[in-house]
């Protein structure tokens, strides 16, 4: 049963992930003493590698979202659990590092540690989703076998 519902909020959801994303792009420069009005500096060409690393780790997700809700291939399924490792590994590695900043942030360390652990329950949901298809898998294995078993 398809269920447009569901489909169309995951499609609006990224639409504005992607909208904030944008936003939060634009504003980057900030971040490393950059302008946001003049972007075509020789500065801003020296971060644009951080640009461009934070555009594909915020896309990333987006496109997981449609994906999740689009697809049941159990070849996606494996891909979803491998980028959802790699996700919580770069978030430990974030945090980690975020306590090296000088001043401490503690705000962002709380957030960097509630996101680090809707990580890994994000990899326990994709386990079981991908656990859940091999088993499925496997009746309808068995479910075609006793088919063509009656009608011998």
């Amino acid at each position: 049963m398809t269920n447009y519902r569901e489909k169309i909020t995951a499609l609006w959801s990224v639409f504005l992930l992607g909208t904030l994303f944008h936003t939060q792009l634009g504003l980057m420069p900030l971040f490393h003493g950059l302008s946001v009005a003049h972007s075509e500096s020789k500065a801003m060409s020296d971060i644009t590698w951080v640009l461009w690393s934070m555009m594909v780790f915020f896309v990333i997700p987006m496109f997981a979202i449609i994906a999740t809700t689009f697809t049941e291939s159990r070849r996606y399924k494996v891909l979803h659990f491998g980028v959802t490792v790699i996700y919580s590994i770069l978030n430990l590695l974030h945090l980690i590092l975020d306590l090296f900043v000088q001043p401490i942030v503690w705000s962002q360390i709380v957030l960097m540690g509630i996101l680090f652990t809707i990580g890994l329950l994000l990899n326990l949901v994709a386990f079981q989703w991908l656990k859940n298809s091999s088993k499925s898998d496997r009746l309808q294995h068995q479910l075609g076998a006793m088919n063509q078993i009656e009608k011998i």
